[in-house]
C-alpha cells in the first residue's frame, strides 16, 4: 500500500496543477463571455432592471463555476445553509474572509446580494463590467459604503460585507473595521453572520494565485448568530469580533470526511 501511495503522489501533484489551471481558466472564460453583454446593458437598461439582471447572472454564473470545480477540480462544497437566507428579506451578511473564493461561495446561493468590493475591481478587465451592472458598492470610503447600503436595503437587497476589510492576514481573524456597525445602526437592519471554513487556506493572503491547491479542497458555509440592530456601533464591532474569534477556533475550523 505504501508503494502504491508513493507512486500515486507525483500523478496527484500533476492533477492538482491541472485542476488549478482548469479552475482559474474556466472562471476567466466565463467572465469574458459575460463581459460584452454587461458592458452593453449597463448604459441601456434602467438601473433597477440592470442590477436585478446583473446579480442574477453573477449568481448563476458562480453556480456553474462551482459545479465545474466540483466535477473536475476535486472540490467539495457544503453551502446548503445559505439557501435559508434567500427569502429573509433585507439583511447585512457578515462573513470572515479567508480566501478569494469567499464571494463566489456566498453569491452563488443568493439572488439579490449586493457586494461591497475593492474599488480597483470595479475597473478590472474581467470583473468590472459585471460588478457595475449589478451596482455593487465600492469600498473606497466608509461614508459612501454606509450611504449606498442604506439606499439598497429598503429595496430588499442583502448587503454582503467582510468586516475585516480584506482577506484574513492573521488567522483565525483580523481586526474588524467599524463600517459594518455603522451600516446596521444607520439602516436599522440586522446582521446575519456566516462562518466560512476551508480544509486548507487556499487563495488566502499567504497563498499565491499560481500555487497549486491541496486537493480535495473542502469548503463549508454555515450560518452563525443573527445580531439585532445595535445602539452603540463601536461596542457592536467588539462584540462581533469576539463572536467570530470564538466560532473560528481550531475545533470549529476543522473539516473532516463524512
Amino acid at each position: 500500500m505504501t508503494e502504491q501511495l508513493a507512486q500515486r503522489r507525483p500523478l496527484w501533484a500533476v492533477y492538482e496543477h491541472v485542476a488549478m489551471v482548469v479552475g482559474l481558466g474556466s472562471l476567466a472564460l466565463m467572465c469574458l463571455a459575460w463581459l460584452p453583454f454587461a458592458m452593453l446593458l449597463t448604459p441601456l437598461l434602467p438601473p433597477a432592471t440592470g442590477q436585478r439582471l446583473g446579480r442574477q447572472a453573477i449568481m448563476w454564473g458562480f453556480r456553474v463555476y462551482l459545479r465545474v470545480l466540483g466535477a473536475v477540480c476535486g472540490c467539495r462544497f457544503d453551502l446548503s445553509e445559505l439557501d435559508n437566507l434567500q427569502h429573509d428579506g433585507p439583511l447585512i451578511i457578515a462573513a470572515n474572509h479567508p480566501s478569494l473564493l469567499d464571494v463566489v461561495l456566498i453569491v452563488s446561493r443568493l439572488p439579490n446580494v449586493l457586494c461591497v468590493m475593492k474599488a480597483s475591481l470595479m475597473h478590472h478587465p474581467l470583473f468590472g463590467a459585471a460588478a457595475r451592472l449589478a451596482r455593487y458598492i465600492r469600498n473606497d470610503g466608509m461614508l459612501q459604503i454606509v450611504q449606498q447600503s442604506r439606499e439598497a436595503l429598503p429595496t430588499g437587497a442583502q448587503v454582503l460585507i467582510f468586516p475585516e476589510g480584506t482577506r484574513t492576514g492573521t488567522f483565525p481573524l483580523g481586526a474588524l473595521t467599524p463600517t459594518l456597525g455603522l451600516i446596521t445602526q444607520r439602516s436599522g437592519v440586522p446582521v446575519q453572520t456566516v462562518i466560512l471554513e476551508y480544509s486548507t487556506p487556499y487563495l488566502g493572503k499567504a497563498w499565491p494565485l499560481w500555487r497549486k491547491p491541496m486537493l480535495p479542497l473542502r469548503c463549508r458555509a454555515r450560518l452563525g448568530r443573527r445580531f439585532d440592530v445595535p445602539t452603540d456601533h463601536a461596542l457592536f464591532t467588539q462584540t462581533l469580533e469576539a463572536y467570530f474569534r470564538q466560532e473560528l477556533t481550531p475545533p470549529a475550523q476543522a473539516i473532516h470526511d463524512d
